[in-house]
């Protein structure tokens, strides 16, 4: 299943224009709990927001697309200003090609960072695919960085890092987040 192409992640990170994020096993940490009602609810991690707003001010855009229906996320995502959040696409990739056509982007400036087979189709796709740690075995294979940290700990933080790092912009925005306490 393994791409035929070989990606350098460091080069790839500093081509990506956009970073795109599966929710369940990657902004969250693919927990469901119903509460009585029915009504579903997720964990965020306050860092990986933090990082989706620190991205947005370097000018790196942020995309979400869940593959469940709305449910406990949107709010969340919405709070962080993400304006491409697409929920209920099991097939992501569609989804993608359709933001680039719109932003004027190629594949090639897109990472995607997921964790389960729904992300495969993307993750083959763009310049820079993404897995968290604990991603099945056969994201793992396609990935061409992948976190330490798993899904909803953090990893969405990490990879929001690695692509500012790789865009000499981490450094600044450390910088002025201190100027600015």
């Amino acid at each position: 299943m393994r791409s035929s192409r070989h990606i350098d992640p460091h080069q790839a990170a500093e081509a990506v224009a956009m970073l795109v994020c599966d929710v369940d096993g990657t902004l969250t940490d693919g927990s469901l709990f119903y509460d009585g009602s029915g009504q579903v609810g997720k964990f965020f991690n306050s860092q990986d927001g933090l990082g989706v707003k620190l991205a947005q001010k370097a000018g790196l855009e942020v995309g979400v697309i869940s593959g469940r229906g709305k449910d406990g996320g949107e709010q969340r995502i919405r709070e962080l200003g993400v304006v491409e959040f697409h929920c209920g696409f099991v097939r992501k990739l569609p989804v993608i090609e359709e933001i680039c056509k719109r932003r004027g982007l190629t594949l090639s400036q897109i990472a995607f960072i997921g964790d389960d087979w729904v992300d495969a189709d993307a993750m083959l796709a763009v310049g820079l695919p993404m897995a968290v740690a604990d991603s099945q075995p056969e994201i793992l294979e396609i990935a061409s960085w992948t976190s330490s940290r798993e899904g909803g700990r953090g990893a969405v933080r990490e990879a929001i890092n690695f692509i500012l790092k790789a865009q000499g912009k981490l450094d600044k925005l450390w910088e002025d987040w201190l100027n600015g306490l």
